[in-house]
């Protein structure tokens, strides 16, 4: 989450009164993450959450999104819902931009996660992959493999201002996962970005999933692996593999991995640790003037790639 583009009260308060959600009193920008614009919106009904958005996501996407969390919801996952305005749609445009209103979730996302929190992750991931199981609509992952060189691309001229030979590093590890990225795995939906600010808590217990605007369909296995690398590494960027056992014992008492998922998983966390490295570059290269985010660092990425690189077997990410 973040703010690139402000929005007036006058805009606001025009945008609400198509919705029955009671009169604008409050709202502020939410100043995190890298993607869209978010705000949070108290009205004499409640708490809401705005949502502008921005950058890599298409507005022909937004169907999907919206009714994927719907889809999910009536299946027991607590995720964000869609608010319906008074002539029955879900979205508008605010400053320009296309938006929508979504249900508050109560809770806290953890800075610091302990193992109960990754078991909470791996089977709140399962039941998400299984809820999805039956969706109807597809989209295709628009920065899986195909992306990577086009991003790298992208920031290739000026990647060694952060790391000097970084840019030969990722030209090298492309290589190599052109040539073993896997393709006959089972697929759904995942959601392809659950990072911890994704997840909230309620004291120890999970409360609820958020920001499912990279959702898409693509390997359940690949989602498992982004978690992984996600949740499971600590401040130094050493891989604790309590957690991943935590995450992946969880997760596999939902849903079992085949074992070709289980072979391909080492594969799979350096597609992620890749994924991640080249957005986070490009961002940091090119954030937008005036946004009200800092950007992540793309070194962190770096550097979970690199042990991905040395692991030998499943089980040094905690498979038993």
């Amino acid at each position: 989450m973040a703010v690139y583009t402000d929005v007036t009260t006058d805009d606001l308060a025009r945008f609400l009164s198509g919705y029955d959600i009671g009169e604008l009193l409050s709202y502020k920008g939410i100043a995190e993450g890298v993607e869209n614009s978010n705000f949070l919106v108290h009205t004499s009904a409640g708490n809401f959450i705005l949502t502008l958005y921005e950058k890599r996501v298409a507005e022909a996407d937004l169907p999907f999104f919206i009714a994927l969390m719907e889809h999910l919801a009536a299946r027991g996952i607590n995720c964000p819902q869609p608010v319906k305005n008074k002539q029955g749609g879900m979205l508008g445009r605010v400053a320009g931009r296309p938006a929508a209103i979504v249900t508050f979730l109560d809770g806290l996302w953890m800075r610091r996660p302990n193992a109960s929190h990754c078991a909470g992750v791996g089977e709140a991931l399962a039941k998400l992959h299984l809820a999805g199981g039956d969706f109807g609509m597809q989209r295709r992952n628009a920065l899986s493999i195909e992306a990577w060189r086009p991003l790298y691309e992208t920031a290739r001229t000026r990647g060694d201002s952060v790391r000097p030979g970084l840019c030969a590093d990722i030209a090298a590890e492309l290589d190599v996962l052109d040539t073993c990225w896997p393709s006959n795995l089972p697929h759904g939906v995942i959601h392809a970005d659950l990072f911890p600010d994704n997840v909230f808590f309620l004291g120890d217990n999970l409360s609820g999933l958020i920001d499912f605007y990279f959702a898409c369909t693509d390997m359940l296995a690949y989602d498992v692996a982004i978690c992984l690398n996600a949740w499971c590494f600590e401040p130094d960027h050493s891989y604790n593999v309590t957690k991943g056992r935590a995450l992946l014992k969880a997760y596999a008492r939902v849903r079992a991995l085949s074992a070709a998922e289980r072979e391909a998983l080492p594969v799979l966390a350096r597609g992620a640790a890749m994924r991640f490295l080249l957005t986070r570059l490009v961002d940091w290269l090119a954030v937008p003037e005036g946004a009200l985010v800092k950007p992540k660092d793309p070194l962190e990425y770096y550097r979970k790639l690199r042990f991905h690189q040395s692991v030998r077997s499943v089980a040094d990410y905690g498979f038993e």
